[in-house]
């Protein structure tokens, strides 16, 4: 052993093909798993942490988005001499930037100043662009805009004439019809929920510039590498010739999974008249431009023996979108796996609707799922007259209740049991019961569950001769704590503390990750950072001429047989590995989720059906925690979502055309301080999932709402006795049916 490695890279590639042993479980450094601070908090709180909006340029020039007044048509002429005399105003561009979804190939095919189509009010028709931002507005609004409006625009998902049952979305397992009659307990009854928005803090924006024919764009965006191929695909350019940064992202919650308009339109804009173009989104182009989450009508069907044992379980939903969008909401998607039952049926219903496109919004099918099932199942409680936890207790199956797969891990019963004695859940009253001065309480229970993804994904780790580390990938911080869990994992893996460590995100041109989405960002890139660094630990063994296991790092030092080393005594150089996990057999071998339940106790006026949330806790199973004070966070999030779904947000379209009425945050009611209590978190201690990852992590961003808002639903009930179907519940949906009182 010459006491000295070379400078070298190395690469190690992993596929997730069986259970994994838990090498952090092993580590010395003490820094996972803890509630560190985020290295990136100061600059947030400081106003110091650049957001997309806030970059600027040479030359930089404003761009204002204009959008449709109709519903269904053709822009026959757009006045541009109008506003072209306008102070400040450099040009007016529409076409091919300006379809309706700009990211999905057609729009460099379109004439540059072609006239679009239209498909719903607030589409995108063209760009102003100024020499400052109130200069564009102002040019913007001012515009005329002409059309042939076409008949025929259905905006009514219940009477839309173009509805499709696709046959992969109907499932029918045994006769539940015949369950549904022969059952000792029975509840037939439909639930509907309101369109959502992301509403995140940050609105969408795009700084872009062009240099020697490669793009430089800065936006607000959660998965780089796709939105990389959508960009280019827009522009009709190679992928190589766009580059993405963005490390700071003011929430996403779905909207900024993919590439919206005001990217391409900058983009466009800056290639045409070679100048930096800034296009930032009102909040109502934020409303009506990007992704909202589909209405849902959902029909429960549930059965039971005496015992109170699931015999019949039915969900069919009804949602909508776009006439040739793809995207349904999987609003069933945790209902198939969660209880049990014989005797099952599924059916998903899309109406087409001319309403601005749904997609992904924060925990896409079982934020709303969760809610009907929830409640349906508490209404079978009721009916049978079981406590609602050991309902759910006894209807947990022992696999998968469709295709026999086994439970990677399920954490569910320790979750409702553990939280129903933190809660005090023996203490809960039946409905009706408990008057307190003015206000009927009430309790409930719901539980909690997300699917639970391992996507592709890439990082690179350097260790340097003076004791740091580099992390380096193109994954995305959108608020969740990126940059504190991967920290974490290099520290541990490396022996460093945190101020050792530095970590770069959100470039596309770093190494590839899974992005920001679907719950699969601190698994999936935080494996990948894992491995990276476990092939670093067998780089520094084999020079020592050991077993990687025989190595203890700790506070910048490598042991080996009670002889510590400095890392400068084994590296001259930097020692650097790029790490890639790629998903495998698990995923098809398992049934693989995060798990939780929710429990919350509400008040609810008995003059006016106001509906105060008093109290509540979730309890979640998640694997491995990475950050205890991150983790905490995203379902404190989560769960005061779950209380505008249950109480307060609801997207308004206009009956007569479609439009959003409410498309600002002073009438899209989201909680605010006084509508939110004090939260309780618990999240489960000495949980792995061996089958999930190599580092045994789940996803927690989406649990925690799911669920939340079923909760609370159930706690008006058990408050008044007024079962809410149509959410959110607000007072006028209550206090008709109020119990008297003297």
């Amino acid at each position: 052993m010459d006491g000295q490695a070379q400078s070298k890279d190395f690469s190690v590639k992993f596929t997730m093909d069986e259970a994994q042993p838990r090498v952090l479980d092993r580590m010395a450094q003490g820094l996972l798993g803890t509630a560190m601070d985020r290295p990136e908090g100061r600059m947030k709180v400081t106003g110091t942490a650049p957001y997309a909006a806030e970059y600027r340029r040479e030359g930089l020039v404003h761009g204002m988005l204009v959008r449709s007044t109709i519903t269904k048509g053709r822009v026959t002429g757009i006045d541009a001499e109008k506003v072209q005399s306008m102070d400040g105003v450099i040009a007016v561009m529409t076409g091919g930037p300006l379809v309706r979804n700009p990211a999905q190939g057609t729009a460099h095919e379109a004439p540059a100043q072609s006239l679009p189509e239209v498909f719903y009010v607030g589409q995108p028709v063209a760009l102003v662009i100024a020499e400052s931002f109130e200069q564009a507005r102002h040019a913007a609004q001012a515009l005329t805009v002409t059309y042939d409006r076409a008949d025929g625009a259905d905006v009514d998902p219940a009477t839309a004439s173009d509805t499709e049952t696709p046959e992969d979305n109907v499932l029918s397992q045994g006769d539940i019809d015949t369950a549904m009659k022969e059952a000792a307990f029975a509840v037939d009854t439909r639930y509907s929920t309101p369109p959502h928005s992301s509403a995140a803090m940050e609105p969408h924006a795009s700084v872009a510039s062009w240099t020697d024919g490669r793009l430089e764009l800065h936006g607000s965006y959660q998965m780089l590498r796709h939105n990389v191929a959508e960009l280019a695909d827009a522009l009709g350019v190679d992928e190589a010739d766009v580059r993405i940064h963005s490390p700071y992202v003011g929430g996403g919650f779905g909207a900024k999974l993919g590439i919206a308009p005001e990217a391409v339109a900058a983009a466009h804009a800056a290639r045409e008249l070679g100048r930096p173009v800034s296009v930032v989104l009102t909040r109502p182009q934020v409303f009506e431009m990007t992704m909202r989450r589909s209405e849902t009508t959902q029909r429960l069907r549930l059965g039971s023996d005496a015992e109170g044992r699931l015999t019949a379980l039915g969900h069919e939903d009804w949602v909508s979108n776009l006439p040739g969008e793809a995207f349904a909401e999987p609003t069933a998607q945790g209902t198939h796996f969660l209880y049990g039952g014989d005797n099952r049926y599924f059916a998903q219903t899309l109406a087409r609707v001319h309403r601005p496109c749904a997609g992904s919004v924060r925990a896409p099918g079982e934020a709303v799922g969760m809610i009907a099932l929830e409640c349906a199942m508490d209404e079978l409680a009721e009916t049978s007259g079981i406590d609602p936890i050991d309902l759910r207790l006894r209807n947990l199956p022992e696999t998968h209740p469709e295709n026999g797969l086994p439970y990677s891990e399920r954490g569910l019963e320790d979750c409702l049991r553990e939280g129903a004695a933190k809660f005090g859940w023996d203490a809960r009253t039946p409905a009706g019961t408990r008057l307190d001065g003015d206000w009927w309480i009430g309790m409930g229970v719901a539980s909690a569950v997300r699917v639970n993804a391992l996507m592709n994904s890439t990082a690179r780790v350097t260790l340097n001769p003076d004791g740091t580390a580099l992390c380096e990938t193109d994954m995305t911080d959108i608020g969740t704590g990126s940059y504190a869990i991967l920290t974490q994992i290099v520290g541990e893996m490396l022996g460093l503390d945190p101020g050792q460590v530095e970590v770069r995100l959100g470039d596309s041109d770093l190494p590839k990750s899974s992005g920001s989405g679907g719950s699969w960002g601190a698994q999936s890139c935080g494996s990948a950072v894992f491995l990276a660094a476990q092939e670093i630990r067998k780089q520094l063994a084999e020079k020592l001429d050991v077993a990687a296991d025989d190595l203890t790092f700790k506070d910048g030092t490598v042991t080996c047989d009670n002889v510590q080393h400095d890392i400068g005594d084994l590296i001259e150089t930097p020692l650097t590995c790029e790490g890639t996990l790629n998903p495998g057999d698990t995923a098809d071998a398992f049934s693989i989720a995060g798990y939780g339940a929710h429990f919350a106790e509400v008040g609810v006026h008995r003059d006016t059906g106001e509906v105060r949330v008093r109290r509540m806790l979730g309890v979640f199973s998640i694997g491995r925690v990475l950050n205890e004070k991150t983790a905490s966070s995203q379902c404190h999030g989560g769960m005061i979502w779950g209380i505008g779904s249950a109480l307060t947000e609801e997207i308004m379209h206009d009956p007569s055309d479609g439009r959003i009425v409410n498309h600002n945050l002073a009438e899209y009611h989201l909680p605010v301080s006084l509508d939110v209590p004090d939260l309780d978190v618990v999240l489960l201690e000495d949980t792995r999932d061996d089958q999930a990852n190599p580092i045994q992590a789940k996803g927690i961003g989406e649990l925690g709402i799911a669920g939340a808002a079923g909760a609370i639903g159930n706690a008006i009930y058990n408050a008044c006795g007024v079962r809410v179907r149509d959410f959110p519940a607000t007072p006028d949906k209550i206090f008709p049916h109020l119990p008297e009182t003297d």
